[in-house]
């Protein structure tokens, strides 16, 4: 990198040669390189930092620089800076480089360069300067480049548009090695360095004449002000060569000071640039002044005399002076009224008054200020204009009374009113129309409405707040607002504002709309009066609790009549029981509050009076009732005494009617016992009410009071409340308890059952325990009792069988034998009944009994002899297998031919919508359709069975021993390749990626037989884990290159799963939702607001009928704010997320249905990105693994069903936009969800999605970590090293001549890189077949004729010709060669298997040392025999090999021999010991066993999984046959077509057909000349023409007599140079492949398009 000169930084020696060294003429022209190679670095330094002025950007380092400007990005953005109206932004390709970073260069890039040129045309630039465009596009030319700029750039300086270029000769410092690589890169130029010294003489010289007057007039400028007279000064400034502007006389000497201020500053400027460069080179303008800096001087000048003008008329109060200033042309002020003259001298003064308040000082305004001040004037006279305007209007709308209009015209905002509220629309109407008939006629001032709309507003709000029912609120609204209601008492806010929303609430109710003012008023006037009158009544009670606290009734009574206490039921004669009353409920308060001082209330004191009229009541009525009870028991009538007792008024509890006789008495005698405790002349008695307060009852007048009478006594017999409630209580107990015995008589009954039972169980329980104290001895009783009864009953029962022994022994041998007789009927008979279950009993014991042998075999280490002899038949090829291994031989071969069928007709379909889209749009001929259909069509009419069978009878596969031997080393060397897979792996990445991509598709998948097998399947997918392994260990820096590049394992691995054997597994993954998405017609997903606002919009103009006001270009923050576009984009939303969740769940539900392979490449990628990346956490780890399975391989399949199968289409069909956009929406969502990527940025509209994204992230987490959960290879297919030692048939592979060829030619190019060991099997095989063949050699002598003139062309379509090959490998049952161990251990395997077939034991020495006997020679002899029989059957590709034959037609005791000395080999070896009899082969043996059944298992498998595959396939090809057919109706259609076309057509669809008339068919040409088509844009340049000559050059276009050809001839000045043929396909081809320029003659450089466009219009009609 380069460096900035320092202080200390010595200027390098690049430029000179110094005197004191003697240097070779080799040594100084090497100097002289290394100059110019640094001169050329400090050229482009200098048009860096130029470059960098211009645009403020960073420009890459100046090493890089050329590689920079390649893509024209910074050119075009150069070209904007300058010529701005020319170049826009926009129109600059790729202007972020993002494409160019990604991709590379793309041939669009070109369009920069072709700006940046014509912008440079446009502001005159000399074209010798000029670029190629292939010189910065293909970097031929870069110094070329630098150069254009340099000239660019002064230029652009001497117009006054840019910096001036700095020089940086010898200032800047460059390493040896960066100029010692731009010598390099200009020698790779080939091509003489150009003088950037001389650019200012070559530009001066290519000057127009009217530039050259110019600048001769300039320089006369310069030179008039260096003499400073003022006079020639204006004359030069007046010379219409110098094409000033706005000079004026009357300001010479300005122009002449400032002028000379000018170039003062400028020649100080330069003098401090300059350098060593000599004096000749320098340009004139670096001191002297230019046309722009003079012209800027001159406007200079009269701005500041227009300002001058301005301020004197502002100073002096000059209206007229100031409007006449301000009209000045050199202000160009805008929007100059007259009629606002007063406004701006108005404006002007106080503006100037404000600024030199601030300063200080008079201030002189400038040009911006001035335009600011008139167009402040005018929107101030223009505002009070219409808001006089809207006054009037408002005034109107009052008086004709519509609330709507009225609102509608009090909120415009011309008004200048205070803020409207529309809802209150009556409210304003009505308060308005009564101020205005108030005010008379002429209506209400601006003054009148802005006070009378402020109040009313408030009135409004107030409203709504008490709506809300919130106290707060409405104070605040009360406090702030400007409301100016009076008697407001801010202790009252809190009752204001409770009565407000009370009263708003009747007013609703009573349907008023508002409250108005006055209502507020009022309510607020009736709050201050209810306040009043409570304060009065507080004074009212504090007179009340200070009576109480006096103890005078009377003042008692005196307070509770006040008038203020406002109390109600207050009554003189019960003074002293209030009195008493309110004392009582005091002392409860005092008790209960704790506060002595506590005082009575208003609701208290309220309560208590009516507490005491209640009690003067309830009193009077006790006291009759008393007197009444009194009066029954003095008349000696019990009748009268019970019914006196349950008066209710009487209040006495517990009377009974059957005891009145015992009530009566006991009264009486009570009332005799009393009489002599009183005066019986008294009509006084006392009663104690509430057990408080003392009532007195007038017998005589049934009157009571609670105040003592005078004199009182009292009335002796008269009994009171509380002794007639005890009697009563006495006699209703006595009775209750005498009932209550003689209803429980059974009770106590059983309560003295009870009693004595207990007694009873006492008694029981103490003999018991005595009894267990005397347990031992009651023990010993009983057994010496019952010993004495059994030894006497044994004794009598012996001697009776000592008396009958003989007899007894008969009678036991008859019941003996009738017993066993019995039993054996029974078991018997029980046989029979149940002999089937017993064939089953048997049957399950043999199979327990085979299934332990066979566990034993599978599961033990060591299983014994005896055990593997039971099942060595399963090694016998049976008939089923040869009939089996035949059908997958067949089918294998029908699922390959089918694939290279189907991927040919796909490219062919490709290429034929291709084609007609190109014919559609008129860009190729009909004919070119038609003739690819005829080869299409030939190509599926030929067949590959031809073609194998020519394989098979020519060439490689003839009979002779030379061409077998080179078969059989391809085969050895095709058997290495697939089973080894490091050999691809690393060939792979030796190669270009598209080469490579090419290879994995043809030969490699062919290689493997598109997996058609498990084996084969095992093996390819061995490779991809290796070459994975390989890609990320060597091209890997970062885990985002994963992720952003395009590997090659991961995108052949997807392809090949997602191919033909894959399309099942995706199309039962997806097929479901993505139809169901696609079906659902009501389902439209569009995130994008501006798309859905348009549709609004188009909506909207649809429904009405008129044009809609909204605009149709909108941001999509603009189309987000209306409310209905967030409406249509939150049911987007919500639809987006059921249909993603849809195919979320189906994806998660279905992770069986992954292709194993795809989840054993994730795996190996994580841990292959985990082993290289330690540090790199789970989640990086599972966004790869998203990338790989949704992304790569589900994405595409859910944006493009149709394109994979995933749905049935029709020939012809295709999806419609809105269902596309709905599948795109949803794969958008779920790759977000995958990488777990929030929406920002672009995408900010749909943030809302953010959570669901990262919900839907975590179900995806443990969905690839699920997936990635899968056992190895070898365990999911059980495939071990012996597994191709035990298959019957050898793979087979079906290859073209040319695919060999291919791989034979790529093995020797990189044979070093691949296999750098010479001793490596590779490099024997590679030698064994010597050079790579040509297509004849492999095919045979004479399959194409010499004399042939296609003799190429058929040799290149016979090299596609497929031949099978069967791989095996070179090292595998080697004939006659004993002494590969391997081969060696097989073939004593097999002889030991047909030894133990026959004789038994249970060693292998022990079989081996044992003769066989007669019958076992025998036996092995049929069995010889019937593997001959078998043998002879078999096909020739599935027999054994002629060794194996050989050994298996020996005889037994010879089999014998031959193992023993094998065993001595292998024991030489130390593959075998004897010392554990051989049990290690034993062991081999049983592996052989497990591993034939699983293969006859997976081979049953297979034929399934060949059975669908094939299904899948031929169903593939029936949809392409559709394909083909509906491209043969469209073509027929539109040849018929064609033929109904009038026959005056120019173009045919051959060239044979022949016009009805009888003349013949001439082409007509055209004509133009080169300067015509320069201005048509077609031609762009000649080479060494200049464009002035361009008007001699004539091209004569004319169309031949083949379709679509033109031959186009040239003449210069009338003498013809060339011709060319011009094919339309050509351009066409060029078009579609986006080259935009092309060569004609070598010379002429011709715009594609533009020629198209010209062709179509004047010979097609287009």
């Amino acid at each position: 990198m380069h460096h900035e000169e320092t202080a200390t930084l010595q200027k390098p020696r690049y430029g000179t040669i110094q005197d004191d060294e003697r240097l070779s003429a080799e040594e100084m022209d090497e100097r002289r390189r290394q100059n110019i190679a640094y001169e050329y670095l400090c050229h482009l330094e200098e048009a860096k930092r130029w470059m960098e002025a211009c645009l403020e950007e960073d420009l890459p380092p100046t090493t890089e620089l050329e590689e920079g400007l390649r893509n024209g990005v910074f050119l075009g953005k150069l070209a904007n800076f300058f010529a701005p109206k020319m170049v826009s932004e926009k129109r600059i390709y790729d202007r972020d480089q993002a494409r160019y970073k990604s991709t590379g260069l793309h041939f669009r890039h070109t369009d920069n360069t072709v700006q940046w040129l014509r912008a440079m045309e446009s502001v005159g630039l000399p074209k010798i300067f000029y670029p190629e465009t292939t010189d910065v596009y293909d970097r031929k030319n870069m110094p070329k480049v630098v150069y254009c700029i340099h000239a660019l750039s002064l230029y652009l300086y001497k117009l006054g548009i840019a910096p001036q270029i700095q020089d940086l000769l010898g200032k800047v410092a460059f390493t040896e090695e960066e100029i010692s690589n731009m010598r390099s890169e200009l020698e790779k130029y080939g091509i003489q360095m150009p003088a950037f010294s001389k650019i200012g003489g070559i530009l001066a010289n290519e000057l127009s004449v009217d530039e050259a007057a110019l600048h001769a007039a300039v320089i006369a400028i310069n030179e008039a002000v260096d003499r400073g007279q003022t006079s020639v000064t204006m004359g030069t400034l007046n010379n219409p060569n110098a094409m000033l502007r706005n000079t004026q006389e009357a300001l010479a000497q300005d122009y002449q000071d400032t002028l000379s201020q000018a170039k003062a500053r400028k020649q100080e400027q330069s003098s401090g640039r300059r350098s060593s460069v000599a004096t000749e080179e320098r340009d004139v303008y670096e001191e002297l002044l230019t046309h722009l800096e003079i012209q800027g001087c001159i406007h200079l000048v009269n701005i500041q005399a227009a300002i001058k003008q301005v301020n004197q008329a502002v100073s002096t109060q000059d209206q007229t002076g100031l409007m006449a200033a301000l009209r000045l042309e050199a202000l160009a002020v805008l929007g100059v009224q007259e009629s606002n003259g007063h406004w701006y001298l108005e404006h002007f003064t106080t503006f100037c008054q404000h600024k030199s308040k601030d300063g200080g000082r008079t201030v002189v305004v400038d040009k911006e200020e001035i335009q600011r001040v008139v167009t402040s004037c005018n929107d101030f006279a223009e505002a009070e204009k219409r808001k006089l305007e809207a006054v009037a209007a408002i005034n109107t709308a009052v008086r004709l009374g519509n609330a709507g209009e009225t609102v509608e015209q009090l909120m415009n905002p011309e008004a200048q009113l205070p803020i409207v509220y529309q809802s209150a629309a009556n409210l304003y109407q009505a308060e308005l129309f009564c101020l205005q008939l108030q005010g008379g006629r002429s209506g209400l001032s601006h003054e009148e409405l802005s006070v009378a709309v402020e109040m009313l507003s408030a009135v409004a709000v107030l409203n709504e707040v008490l709506d809300t029912k919130d106290p707060q609120a409405v104070i605040e609204q009360l406090t702030d607002s400007p409301l100016g209601f009076t008697n407001m008492d801010q202790d009252n806010l809190n009752r204001y504002a409770d009565t407000l929303i009370k009263l708003r609430g009747e007013a609703l109710a009573k349907g008023q709309e508002f409250l108005t003012w006055n209502d507020v008023q009022k309510c607020i006037d009736t709050v201050n009066v209810q306040v009043h009158e409570e304060h009065e009544r507080i004074i009212a009670l504090a007179e009340i609790n200070e009576a109480l606290n006096s103890g005078d009734h009377e003042q008692t009574l005196a307070a509770l009549l006040l008038p203020t206490a406002k109390l109600t039921g207050v009554n003189p004669v019960t003074a002293k029981h209030y009195h008493d009353v309110l004392q009582h409920t005091k002392q409860l308060l005092c008790q209960t509050s704790g506060d002595e001082s506590a005082v009575l209330w208003l609701d208290q004191i309220q309560e208590a009076i009516h507490t005491a009229n209640r009690d003067e009541e309830d009193a009077l009525t006790l006291a009759g009732a008393v007197a009444d009870i009194n009066r029954a028991v003095a008349e000696e009538d019990s009748h009268n005494t019970l019914q006196a007792l349950q008066v209710p008024s009487a209040g006495l509890r517990a009377v009974l009617p059957e005891c009145a006789d015992p009530y009566h008495c006991e009264l009486a005698q009570r009332q005799t016992s009393s009489a002599t405790n009183g005066s019986p002349d008294s009509v006084w008695v006392k009663h104690c009410f509430k057990d408080k307060y003392d009532y007195y009852y007038n017998l005589e007048t049934g009157q009571g009071t609670w105040e003592q009478p005078e004199g009182f006594e009292y009335r002796g017999g008269q009994l009171a409340k509380d002794e007639i409630q005890s009697v009563v209580s006495c006699v209703t107990a006595e009775y209750n308890r005498e009932q209550l015995w003689m209803a429980n008589e059974h009770l106590v009954t059983q309560l003295q059952a009870r009693t004595r039972g207990y007694l009873v169980r006492k008694k029981h329980a103490k003999r018991m325990d005595y009894l267990r104290q005397q347990e031992p001895h009651v023990v010993k009783l009983q057994a010496c009792w019952k010993g004495y009864k059994q030894r006497k009953m044994f004794k009598n029962r012996r001697n009776l069988f000592q008396e009958n022994v003989s007899s007894i022994v008969k009678i036991q041998a008859v019941v003996k034998m009738w017993k066993a007789k019995r039993y054996y009927s029974q078991r018997l008979q029980f046989f029979k009944d149940h002999e089937k279950q017993i064939v089953k009993i048997q049957a399950f014991l043999k199979a327990n009994k085979a299934r332990h042998d066979y566990r034993t075999l599978t599961g033990a280490k060591d299983p014994p002899l005896s055990v593997v002899r039971k099942f060595v038949h399963l090694l016998e090829q049976s008939a089923l297998d040869l009939q089996e291994e035949q059908e997958v031989t067949r089918l294998r071969e029908e699922v390959v031919t089918n694939i290279r069928s189907n991927q040919q007709m796909e490219k062919d379909l490709n290429l034929m919508d291709i084609k007609i889209g190109l014919l559609v749009k008129n860009r190729i001929t009909l004919q070119d359709v038609v003739s690819h259909n005829k080869k299409m069509k030939s190509k599926k009419n030929k067949g590959s069975t031809e073609d194998l069978t020519r394989g098979d009878r020519l060439g490689i596969k003839g009979l002779s021993k030379g061409k077998r031997r080179k078969l059989e080393a391809y085969q050895h060397l095709f058997y290495l390749l697939q089973t080894n897979p490091h050999y691809l792996a690393k060939l792979i990445f030796q190669m270009p990626q598209n080469k490579s991509t090419k290879f994995m598709d043809t030969v490699v998948f062919t290689l493997y037989n598109y997996a058609s097998n498990q084996r084969e399947e095992y093996l390819l997918i061995k490779l991809f884990k290796t070459a994975l392994e390989e890609e990320i260990n060597s091209k890997v820096d970062q885990m985002q290159d994963i992720v952003t590049g395009n590997p090659t394992v991961i995108k052949m691995v997807v392809s090949f799963n997602r191919g033909a054997r894959g399309q099942n597994t995706l199309r039962q993954l997806l097929a479901p939702v993505v139809k169901d998405i696609i079906e659902d017609k009501s389902l439209g997903i569009n995130t994008n607001p501006v798309d859905v606002y348009k549709a609004w919009v188009n909506q909207l103009e649809t429904v009405t009928g008129e044009a809609s006001k909204l605009p149709y270009e909108v941001t999509p923050e603009q189309a987000v704010s209306h409310e209905e576009v967030r409406n249509r984009l939150e049911a987007s939303g919500l639809a987006l997320r059921s249909a993603t969740d849809k195919v979320l769940n189906s994806i998660v539900s279905s992770l069986d249905n992954i292709p194993y392979g795809m989840r054993y490449i994730a795996k190996v990628l994580k841990n292959s990105l985990h082993e290289k990346f330690p540090d790199a956490s789970e989640d990086e780890l599972m966004k790869i693994v998203g990338n790989l399975l949704y992304y790569r391989y589900m994405n595409p399949a859910i944006v493009a069903p149709d394109g994979f199968d995933i749905i049935d289409m029709l020939a012809g069909g295709q999806l419609h936009v809105d269902q596309r956009r709905n599948l795109g929406s949803v794969a958008k969502m779920l790759q977000h969800a995958a990488a777990n990527k929030l929406f920002e940025g672009e995408n900010a509209h749909m943030t809302s999605m953010n959570n669901y994204i990262s919900h839907t992230y975590e179900k995806f987490r443990v969905f690839f970590q699920s997936a990635c959960d899968v056992p190895e290879p070898e365990e999911r297919f059980n495939i071990d090293e012996y597994s191709d030692m035990v298959t019957l048939s050898k793979p087979i592979i079906y290859i073209s001549i040319d695919e060999i060829i291919n791989t034979h030619t790529l093995l020797l190019e990189h044979l070093e890189a691949i296999s750098p060991d010479s001793n490596d099997l590779l490099h024997e095989l590679l030698q064994d077949l010597g050079d790579v063949p040509d297509v004849e050699t492999l095919l045979g002598k004479g399959a194409v004729d010499p004399n042939d003139p296609n003799r190429e062309s058929a040799l290149s379509q016979l090299a596609k010709t497929e031949i099978s090959l069967t791989l095996t490998s070179k090292l595998e049952l080697l004939e006659g060669d004993d002494k590969d161990l391997k081969t060696l251990m097989t073939k004593t395997k097999k002889l030991i298997v047909d030894v133990v077939r026959i004789q038994h034991g249970e060693t292998l020495p022990e079989i081996l040392e044992t003769p066989a006997s007669v019958i076992q020679e025998s036996e092995h002899t049929k069995v010889i025999e019937r593997r001959a029989v078998q043998d002879a059957l078999t096909p020739e590709g599935l027999k054994s090999s002629p060794a194996v034959l050989e050994d298996s037609q020996l005889p037994l005791e010879q089999k014998k021999r031959k193992i023993q000395r094998n065993l001595r080999s292998l024991e030489q070896a130390c593959v075998v010991t004897p010392d554990n009899k051989y049990q290690d082969l034993v062991n081999e043996i049983s592996k052989d066993i497990r591993y034939q059944r699983r293969y006859r298992q997976r081979r049953k498998a297979e034929l399934v999984k060949l059975q669908q595959t094939l299904t899948a396939l031929n169903s593939k090809t029936a949809f392409y046959q559709d394909q083909m057919n509906y491209y043969d109706t469209y073509i027929k259609t539109c040849l018929d077509n064609l033929n109904r076309k009038n026959s005056r057509r120019s173009i045919k669809v051959d060239g044979k057909g022949e016009n009805k008339g009888s003349k013949k068919w001439k082409p007509q040409s055209l004509k133009y000349t080169a300067a015509r088509l320069h201005e048509k844009g077609v031609i762009l340049e000649i080479e060494g023409l200049q464009t002035n000559q361009f008007k001699n050059v004539m091209f004569d276009i004319s169309p031949t007599e083949d379709v679509g050809d033109f031959e186009v001839k040239a003449k210069f000045m009338g003498v013809e140079m060339e011709k060319v043929q011009l094919h339309f396909q050509d351009l066409l081809q060029l078009q579609y492949e986006g080259v935009a320029v092309m060569k004609m003659f070598d010379k002429a450089k011709v715009n594609v398009n533009l020629l198209i466009f010209l062709l179509n219009k004047k010979f097609y009609g287009k």
